[in-house]
């Protein structure tokens, strides 16, 4: 998670209303109490030997030069003076708060935004920013709990109460209360796709992190296929495909584990040495050699395959997908009369995937559907999904997010065709930037 640091609201004298000429006309009040025609004394007054001591017009100078302990010796004068009316005593928290505030000092600051908090002086704009002040002290202060009482007491009496519900989050995470931090994220998430926004990065991680931690697969799920969705990075899809496909109940490893590793090839930009060669190795044991010297080619060209210990035998087993694939291009044409006769559509089916992946997905996308329309297939899901990989390769989009949304189930098809929409919208958003950009 990246840092995420709440600044101090700034509560200078001339900030938050606390000015010469205010003190000057109460302290003028004070004096002329005597006069005959004089009425009782106001009550919101600053005696003479107090304002002498804390008058804006002799602080600001000291501020300004970083005179803090002039500006504390003042204040303890003040503090001294006794019998403070509570006029006098806003006025004296009023001054710390300055003080605490340019010095960093908590022990000055927190009590002094409580008093004034607590003194009803204060408008209701000002009394939220004072809420805001010490609940962000604290948060600053690593002091987790009291940031969440305060943030919350924000909440209650602001009329924005959405403007802390991030810091409130990060202080339930921070704190280790993983399950309302869970909790909160939830709508800011939604709220923001609703408004046709791209939820942040750090709430997406935070809510799959929180998740985590509390054990709750369905909710990091969700948050680990939006971040893929919004901020897709080779890490994040291959927790998804592990997590959302391979660990799935009913995933068929024997059908679909090459399928996971085609959808990892497409949506990453480099995988593991060791998935190149799976993906080899299972295309080749499907009969689909010319997948295989691609896969291979894809990994050397990444620079993962063809070093260390294993570099024979990666050398190898590209020259033997490549010598298959040579072999099979010569004779794939010859097989489209016993497919097209077989009782069962797995012979076309499989015909039209051999295509697609000899970079002619165009006549194998005519084949895979021949196929599925011919019925008799173990695994009609599957096929459906070859149907819409080939379509991808074929650059129809559109036609392949269709057929894609009609894949159920499957042994892990459906999670498959799931991401594979999540993939090509991502794409397809990716282009339409790009294109505005330009």
């Amino acid at each position: 998670m990246s840092q995420f640091r709440l600044a101090r609201l700034c509560l200078m004298l001339a900030a938050v209303g606390l000015s010469s000429s205010a003190l000057m006309t109460s302290a003028h009040a004070q004096q002329k109490t005597d006069a005959p025609a004089a009425a009782a004394a106001p009550a919101e007054t600053v005696r003479p030997e107090l304002f002498k001591l804390l008058d804006p017009a002799a602080m600001k100078p000291l501020m300004d030069a970083k005179n803090y302990a002039e500006i504390q010796n003042r204040i303890t004068q003040a503090e001294a003076i006794q019998n403070r009316t509570p006029y006098e005593e806003y006025v004296l928290n009023r001054m710390k708060i300055s003080l605490g505030s340019l010095t960093n000092n908590n022990a000055i600051l927190l009590p002094a935004l409580e008093s004034v908090i607590n003194s009803g002086r204060l408008k209701p704009n000002e009394q939220a920013d004072f809420i805001q002040a010490v609940a962000n002290t604290h948060y600053n202060g690593k002091e987790y709990a009291k940031a969440i009482e305060w943030f919350k007491r924000y909440q209650k009496e602001s009329p924005t109460p959405e403007k802390v519900r991030p810091a409130l989050i990060r202080s339930y995470y921070l704190l280790g209360d993983y399950a309302n931090a869970k909790t909160e994220l939830m709508p800011v998430i939604a709220d923001a796709e609703k408004a046709g926004k791209a939820p942040s990065e750090e709430d997406l991680r935070l809510l799959a992190s929180a998740a985590n931690k509390v054990k709750d697969d369905a909710a990091y799920l969700a948050g680990l296929e939006k971040l893929v969705s919004y901020y897709p990075t080779d890490d994040f899809w291959t927790d998804l495909l592990n997590r959302g496909v391979a660990r799935q109940k009913g995933f068929d490893a024997q059908t679909n584990m090459v399928n996971v590793f085609r959808l990892e090839l497409a949506a990453t930009k480099q995988m593991a040495p060791e998935e190149y060669v799976n993906l080899a190795e299972l295309s080749l044991r499907d009969g689909f050699p010319a997948e295989a010297k691609k896969a291979m080619d894809a990994g050397f060209a990444a620079g993962v395959l063809g070093k260390g210990s294993n570099a024979k035998s990666h050398t190898a087993l590209r020259d033997k997908a490549a010598k298959q694939a040579a072999d099979d291009a010569k004779t794939i044409a010859a097989g489209e009369a016993n497919a097209a006769k077989a009782k069962t559509g797995a012979g076309l089916v499989n015909l039209g995937w051999a295509y697609a992946t000899m970079d002619q997905a165009d006549k194998g996308i005519g084949f895979i559907q021949q196929g599925i329309a011919k019925g008799g297939l173990k695994n009609a899901e599957e096929a459906k999904l070859r149907l819409g990989m080939a379509q991808v390769r074929a650059g129809k989009t559109a036609d392949a997010i269709k057929t894609f949304e009609g894949i159920k189930g499957g042994a892990g098809a459906g999670d498959l065709a799931k991401y594979w929409i999540v993939l090509l919208n991502q794409q397809q958003r990716g282009g339409a930037q790009q294109t505005a950009a330009q």
